[in-house]
């Protein structure tokens, strides 16, 4: 009889990925990053584990809509206090805290619940260029999504 293989979390191999956001659009780039995250990328993909790898994104304030997006996109979140709901747009969003913008599509994107919760911990994101991680020896990740500007 045969048996479904499990992995087993202690012998999981976890790599580390360097994403370069600038140009990329947002919610391919987020969804691409999801799947790692997750680990659908690997034969050993289980729904209920975490079998994900850590994915590392450098250049979050020079990530792009399109369309309009930039003016009219919105971003909401609430004090939990009556009244304490606060709108900002993508444009200011940006502005302020870059890393928040693609922290929020990445995170819409996996599992609510707490593998979902457990996953996001994996996903590193800087404004700038430069990140803390040099240790864990990233492998820079081509994407498959289109820059702004390049139609098919």
């Amino acid at each position: 009889m045969n048996k479904t293989y499990l992995p087993n979390p202690t012998t999981l191999e976890r790599q580390w990925y360097l994403v370069d956001a600038e140009g990329l659009r947002l919610g391919r780039l987020a969804s691409e990053v999801a799947k790692i995250l997750r680990g659908k990328h690997k034969p050993t993909y289980t729904p209920h584990l975490d079998t994900g790898d850590f994915v590392i994104i450098v250049n979050a304030d020079k990530v792009a809509v399109t369309g309009r997006k930039a003016s009219q996109k919105l971003y909401r979140r609430h004090s939990g206090r009556p009244g304490g709901m606060k709108v900002e747009s993508f444009e200011k969003l940006q502005a302020r805290v870059p890393e928040r913008i693609i922290e929020q599509a990445v995170r819409g994107m996996l599992p609510k619940n707490r593998l979902g919760r457990q996953l996001f911990t994996k996903l590193k994101v800087y404004a700038g260029a430069d990140h803390p991680h040099q240790a864990q020896k990233p492998e820079v990740l081509p994407l498959q999504t289109h820059e702004v500007g390049d139609d098919d």
